[in-house]
């Protein structure tokens, strides 16, 4: 991991940018964290483009930041900066067409866009990991937060280190992934926009069902994918207080 910048915002928090290999990524630490007082972290799951996204993640980690966790995220594969990914840049075209001729979406199409993404993106969310808990002033447990659900649910299932996860349900999901969904164990609170027009909501109810998580909540509200009410993030963050202090 090489920082390449660092700013002090103006509640303390401390922002680093950094690369891991090729890999761009942010991290944020709250003024309270040190190598005797490491804090518990929480990494932001996003869809992709970190510049495009930062607002959303920069607001997440400092109310998270406020709570005593550390936040870091990581662009994910073909997105933002990264190299383009022919295989998946010709799913979103797929996908597009279907969605402007007013087409139902295949299996074939979501499968061909998320599964090649989750077995790329999950290593490198694992290499992160090793990364971040390598720094003294970071420490366990571990979190995720955000989306793609699919991301979540593979890094629920494979990664021992996480204790707890927020999912976001708002993209597509592969059928695979309802298999996986029920060897998740960790506890799970799920966020479910109802009137998101580009999530299938029963799809998303589907898979909230198929996780074998005996401790698991799904919140929903009213409105669409970008309008997560201010208490729906209050309710996640209290989740966390619960089960990484």
């Amino acid at each position: 991991m090489h920082f390449t910048s660092e700013q002090r915002l103006d509640d303390g928090v401390l922002e680093r940018e950094f690369t891991l290999g090729e890999i761009p990524g942010i991290l944020w630490t709250p003024a309270s964290a040190s190598a005797s007082a490491p804090a518990p972290l929480i990494l932001l799951g996003h869809p992709g483009g970190l510049r495009k996204m930062y607002p959303r993640l920069v607001a997440r980690a400092r109310h998270s930041a406020a709570e005593g966790f550390a936040t870091a995220t990581i662009e994910l594969p073909g997105s933002g900066d990264r190299p383009r990914w022919p295989a998946v840049e010709q799913a979103r075209a797929d996908l597009r067409r279907v969605l402007e001729a007013g087409e139902p979406v295949s299996n074939e199409i979501v499968d061909a866009l998320v599964l090649p993404l989750v077995d790329k993106a999950v290593p490198e969310w694992q290499a992160a990991l090793d990364a971040l808990l390598s720094l003294p002033e970071i420490g366990g447990p571990v979190g995720y937060s955000g989306g793609v659900i699919s991301i979540g649910t593979r890094l629920a299932v494979v990664e021992p280190r996480i204790s707890a996860a927020v999912l976001f349900a708002g993209s597509f999901v592969p059928r695979a992934m309802f298999e996986e969904a029920r060897q998740v164990t960790i506890p799970l609170h799920v966020l479910l926009q109802w009137d998101d027009v580009g999530n299938d909501r029963q799809v998303a109810l589907d898979l909230f069902d198929a996780f074998g998580s005996k401790e698991k909540t799904l919140h929903a509200n009213m409105g669409g994918h970008t309008g997560v009410p201010q208490f729906a993030g209050e309710a996640a963050a209290r989740f966390f207080t619960r089960h990484l202090s």
